[in-house]
């Protein structure tokens, strides 16, 4: 049984989902920023959709592909007994691939546009939230354990993962700020995040899902600064080299930083 014994000798059940720690944030961004890398190194190097001959398929077979993996890793999910950190962060990984091919789709493909696009993905995330609140009572992470939050939790942050890759791209090319000050508008804002979490009486529910999908966007404009070329202000770094170190960095990050379970909520 996933439980843990507290000081007075009763039994604390855990989540299936980690514990919110500066470690989880760290390896979060690393995973968002890979899904970014790994997503367009699939759909753009490999695919074609940077070539003369793309006709947007690419994005659309990128997706098929990335969701069939990430259906069966949040299948794999719910089956679990108890939390099992590569488990976890494989889904999330597979989540920020289809989220960027999924949001490539819907902006590029369908020419909805990144605004419109954006506007699309946030009423799809506030949306299935107010679901899970309503079907549930609550939509705290520590209440992530049973297969029907399980099911809400890893909608959302698909959904959250397609909604950042459009709104990062949005703020960095239609803004006009660029990757770098793309990158400077979402650190200040997970900073702003930071900073009312520890000195105001927010509701840190609330707050854990806005730096959670402030994340999305800012590994994506981190992502595309990686690897989009340099006149574009890009580093042009290889997008296979860039998601495979970062893969790295990712299962470092699992090996060696603590990964403990959330403590459910009673």
């Amino acid at each position: 049984m996933n439980e843990r014994m507290t000081e007075a000798g009763v039994a604390t059940p855990f989540a299936k989902v980690p514990a919110v720690t500066l470690a989880f944030w760290i390896t979060k961004i690393a995973a968002t920023t890979l899904g970014e890398t790994g997503g367009d190194a699939v759909t753009m190097s490999w695919l074609g959709e940077t070539t003369s001959a793309a006709d947007g398929m690419g994005y659309l077979i990128g997706t098929v592909l990335f969701a069939a993996v990430f259906a069966v890793a949040v299948w794999v999910q719910i089956r679990a007994t108890r939390f099992r950190p590569a488990l976890y962060w494989f889904a999330i990984i597979a989540s920020t691939t289809v989220g960027t091919t999924l949001a490539d789709y819907v902006t590029r493909s369908l020419g909805i546009g990144y605004a419109g696009g954006s506007a699309l993905l946030l009423a799809m995330v506030l949306g299935v939230l107010w679901r899970w609140k309503r079907a549930l009572g609550t939509v705290s992470v520590e209440s992530v354990g049973e297969p029907a939050s399980e099911g809400f939790y890893w909608l959302t942050i698909m959904a959250s993962q397609t909604l950042g890759t459009a709104l990062g791209d949005w703020v960095a090319d239609t803004a006009g700020l660029g990757y770098t000050g793309a990158m400077l508008i979402f650190g200040g804002a997970l900073a702003i995040v930071a900073v009312l979490h520890f000195r105001s009486k927010l509701s840190r529910t609330l707050l854990f899902w806005a730096a959670f999908i402030l994340t999305r966007p800012l590994g994506a404009v981190v992502g595309d600064f990686l690897d989009k070329p340099v006149e574009s202000g890009g580093l042009a770094l290889s997008r296979f080299a860039a998601t495979v170190a970062l893969l790295v960095f990712i299962a470092g990050c699992v090996m060696f930083f603590p990964q403990r379970a959330a403590a459910k909520a009673h």
